[in-house]
């Protein structure tokens, strides 16, 4: 019984952790953000395929920082293409 608890609550940890960072999957990567709060919304981020604005418009993701990162990745891109 006592494993069970033991395991029980380092998987409520784990979880409550899990929910403190966005991860936002990009098409040729995987973005990890910190949130400004822990919330289930946009946990998990599927960008593969999504235009910049549909990212920029989410306001828990703005918070976080991604128009850095957006910033950054057009700037890896660039880089690559010369």
């Amino acid at each position: 019984m006592k494993k069970i608890i033991v395991m029980l609550v380092i998987a409520l940890a784990a979880g409550y952790g899990f929910l403190g960072y966005h991860f936002i999957l990009f098409d040729d990567s995987l973005k990890i953000l910190k949130k400004t709060g822990v919330r289930y919304e946009n946990t998990v981020v599927d960008a593969r395929g999504t235009k910049k604005l549909e990212i920029l418009l989410k306001p828990d993701l703005l918070e976080a920082g991604i128009q850095d990162l957006v910033k950054q990745l057009d700037t890896a891109a660039e880089k690559a293409q010369q």
